[in-house]
């Protein structure tokens, strides 16, 4: 997933750079409004999913910076700063931001408020054709048809229980980015993840056996699970 921090202070992006890249998204840093609006500019690359958005930047504000995204893009907005005050609030979500958080927050939050904005992206976006909805998704071999609920391996079919065929399709809704333990309980179990970390080790690991893919579902120590993608060849 393609992501756009529009962050001057260089300390802070590092940090948010490493912790964004260990969860699978790949990160530019834009350090302007200019630099931002230009990267966003179609250049035939994959299409950002989301921009992360600092107000207090060196050549224009923030505000501005997002009503111009807006006026000619419609991807989600998160806009993040230490301006904390109600107003700001209200005029950053008049303009157009999708989300707001303020400074210091928690890591967790972010990522949870970045996968939903996302979510809420694709949604948005103009519907397909009757009868490609809800199309199939390829990784790594695995062939998943969401319409049947059938899954196949390089042909072979993989008979899979209903909670361990939703928890593959959320991981390979975006190979490389890393579901948070929390994130996966919310979607696939729609509950709590406290107290359930065993039924996801269970599950995670009948998907390992039934697929015979070592090193397909990896685990992230401390934070979930990714769908490894496919090396490129070469």
């Amino acid at each position: 997933m393609r992501l756009l921090l529009v962050e001057d202070d260089e300390r802070v992006a590092a940090a948010l750079v490493a912790v964004l890249g260990r969860h699978g998204f790949q990160v530019r840093h834009a350090r302007s409004g200019h630099e931002a609006l230009d990267a966003l500019v179609p250049d035939g690359s994959d299409p950002y999913r989301v921009v992360l958005l600092d107000l207090g930047l060196p050549d224009r504000d923030g505000f501005e910076v997002c009503s111009r995204i807006r006026a000619h893009s419609g991807v989600p907005v998160i806009m993040v700063t230490a301006r904390a005050d109600i107003r700001s609030r209200i005029h950053g979500l008049n303009l157009g931001a999708d989300d707001y958080v303020t400074k210091p927050y928690d890591m967790g939050e972010l990522l949870a408020r970045i996968h939903a904005v996302a979510r809420r992206g694709l949604a948005a976006e103009p519907a397909e054709p009757v009868g490609n909805q809800a199309g199939p998704l390829e990784a790594r071999g695995i062939l998943i048809d969401r319409e049947r609920r059938r899954v196949s391996v390089q042909g072979r079919d993989v008979p899979l229980t209903r909670k361990e065929f939703d928890l593959l399709a959320l991981l390979a809704q975006s190979p490389g980015v890393v579901y948070r333990r929390e994130q996966i309980f919310s979607e696939v179990w729609r509950s709590g993840w406290e107290g359930n970390g065993r039924t996801l080790e269970v599950h995670i690991g009948s998907l390992r056996t039934k697929l015979a893919l070592p090193g397909l579902v990896e685990a992230v120590r401390g934070v979930g699970y990714r769908l490894i993608p496919e090396q490129p060849a070469g």
